[in-house]
């Protein structure tokens, strides 16, 4: 795989098949595994865009498809874009992907590293519609995906209260109660998981973005969220180089498991051999239990955060978790904790 700067890259997801469009759908953080096919970064051109001025704006692009004006909205999609999927097949797709949808509301919109994702909700909540947009409003990616609700989980919160497991501000890639805006949610095993990075000015790093140092979250301190006994600790896997091979094998890298009394908080990837607690400590909400990293299927520094009904992170079932300052933490949202 030939390296590139990450403004010229698409990263890939284990979203599934498109349904709308037959391509890559462009996103900003890997997954931390757990679907068992997540799919590595690939090169794109540097010439993406079009010559064209951009006359659909982003928020514009559900009312457009529903009125059915799906060459207007080809039109804006990039080049790159272009070559994988034809106008004709485009118009082709574009009315059975949304079928029986009579309008869309706004889900999340997250800006970050030069691009744009937007995404929308069907009026029968069973449709989402997912769009990335460059800085210029060239579309790079367009999904239609059927959701399907989890109320019953999604209704039955945690018995412990939890505190934010950083301090500072924190930025959600991944986080909700569906799976338009958290990838996560389609995995029992890890649904009301969190992926959180930091970010300034819009972009998640500064200078070289091939370099664990350059990104804003690298090295930052993670703090048990709240009072338990650590049950389990992996401190020796290398951290990965940004948007290069991830870890796989071991996906949810260096980690920490507590045992809050039947409830088992999970922070993976973290950095290479910052553990500060070893099994059988006792913790207390607030306490350092380490730094972090880029280790494991990752492709940037980032917390994964999720609480579980037991120890094991890919044979227990997340719970949706309750904060103690009542926060429902939304992909696109900043979290600031003290």
């Amino acid at each position: 795989m030939k390296k590139a700067t990450r403004k010229n890259r698409i990263e890939i997801f284990h979203y599934g098949k498109m349904v709308l469009v037959a391509s890559a759908f462009a996103a900003f953080i890997t997954a931390c595994g757990g679907g068992g096919n997540s799919e590595v970064a690939k090169d794109i051109p540097n010439e993406t865009t079009n010559t064209k001025d951009q006359t659909v704006k982003p928020e514009e692009v559900p009312e457009k498809l529903l009125e059915g004006k799906y060459a207007e909205v080809y039109d804006q999609f990039s080049n790159e874009f272009k070559q994988q999927l034809s106008e004709a097949d485009f118009v082709k797709l574009a009315p059975d992907s949304l079928k029986g949808v009579d309008s869309f509301k706004q889900a999340s919109v997250m800006k970050l590293n030069g691009s744009e994702q937007r995404s929308w909700i069907s009026d029968s909540g069973k449709i989402g519609l997912i769009t990335v947009f460059d800085e210029k409003g060239t579309i790079l990616g367009l999904q239609a995906k059927k959701l399907s609700p989890s109320p019953e989980t999604d209704n039955r919160l945690t018995k412990i209260k939890y505190d934010w497991p950083l301090k500072g501000e924190w930025f959600v890639t991944w986080g909700g109660t569906n799976a338009l805006v958290n990838y996560h949610y389609e995995y029992e095993s890890q649904r009301y998981a969190y992926d959180l990075i930091q970010k300034k000015d819009g972009y998640s790093y500064k200078g070289d973005p091939l370099k664990n140092t350059s990104y804003y979250a690298f090295g930052q301190p993670i703090l048990a969220p709240t009072s338990g006994t650590v049950v389990s600790v992996v401190n020796n896997i290398p951290d990965n180089e940004p948007v290069g091979v991830m870890n796989e094998k071991v996906p949810a890298g260096n980690e920490v498991v507590i045992d809050h009394g039947g409830e088992y908080s999970v922070l993976a990837h973290m950095k290479k051999g910052s553990v500060k607690v070893k099994v059988g400590d006792k913790v207390k909400s607030g306490d350092e239990i380490g730094l972090l990293g880029n280790s494991g299927n990752s492709s940037e520094a980032h917390l994964h955060f999720q609480v579980s009904d037991g120890a094991d992170l890919f044979k227990s079932r997340s719970i949706n978790i309750n904060w103690k300052n009542r926060i429902a933490p939304v992909q696109g949202e900043t979290i600031t904790a003290e």
